[in-house]
């Protein structure tokens, strides 16, 4: 392994220990699938300016309000790991709430400009029943902050949009 990737891959595992930390001594859900690629990718590039690393956290944002309506609205009280019958119509709730999601976030990361790919996890695991409540939600968008704020108290941060 080359000295550039095991400083990403030391860093990328260093900033997701520090939400598995946090899960660890709160026993809330601080650590979910969608911050192993955000931490890949603070890990991997260049460090980034300011306002590109508060993408992250909005893109983040977006997806978990994304994921709220469109469970609310489709899903409510379904958990895509439930042993659903297939063609049920529980089972196309649950998924048309996904596509739902998927679609909004989509829709409003690249109107307000804060695209963040791995958000688009995000917003499954909320649409999809996985973490649905406002209050996991909210656990969500902490969890990026702190992860974010991990990243920018280990590199050095521009405070300008050149990277």
């Amino acid at each position: 392994m080359d000295r550039h990737a095991a400083r990403a891959a030391l860093h990328a595992g260093a900033l997701l220990a520090t939400t598995g930390a946090v899960a660890w001594a709160t026993g809330t859900p601080f650590v979910f699938p969608s911050l192993g690629p955000t931490a890949y990718l603070l890990g991997t590039q260049r460090p980034r300016a300011r306002d590109r690393l508060a993408r992250v956290v909005a893109g983040h944002s977006v997806g978990v309000a994304a994921g709220l309506v469109a469970y609310r609205a489709l899903g409510a009280g379904v958990v895509v790991t439930a042993d659903l019958p297939a063609r049920s119509p529980t089972l196309a709730a649950v998924v048309a709430s996904g596509v739902f999601a998927l679609a909004l976030t989509s829709a409003a990361m690249l109107a307000l400009d804060v695209v963040h790919p791995p958000a688009c996890a995000t917003t499954l695991i909320v649409s999809l029943g996985l973490l649905p409540t406002l209050r996991e939600g909210v656990l969500i968008v902490v969890a990026v902050v702190v992860l974010v704020g991990a990243h920018v108290a280990t590199t050095r941060v521009t405070p300008d949009a050149a990277t």
